[in-house]
């Protein structure tokens, strides 16, 4: 661990990110932050976009698995449905 403060919860359940720890992991105003527990240790880890080429390839590896396991679009499309159907109050 690199860095280490002590900030306080306020009545609203706000926390400070001391400014020597936003500037470090570069977190500018309105990032976003996933926030984990273990029960005992709290971890906030802020979130990021994908690179767009990251994203392209989890595309082609999906396709990829979709066409070796014979799938069609409409099969996806179906699947969809089904799912968004099913989720509705």
């Amino acid at each position: 661990m690199r860095a280490m403060e002590v900030t306080t919860i306020s009545s609203k359940g706000q926390v400070v990110i001391p400014a020597n720890i936003r500037h470090e992991m570069g977190l500018a105003n309105g990032a976003k932050l996933m926030v984990l527990t273990d029960g005992d240790n709290l971890l906030l880890k802020p979130l990021q976009k994908p690179k767009l080429q990251a994203f392209r390839e989890l595309v082609r590896r999906s396709e990829l698995y979709a066409k070796d396991a014979g799938l069609k679009k409409k099969d996806l499309t179906k699947a969809l449905k089904k799912i968004r159907n099913e989720n509705r109050p």
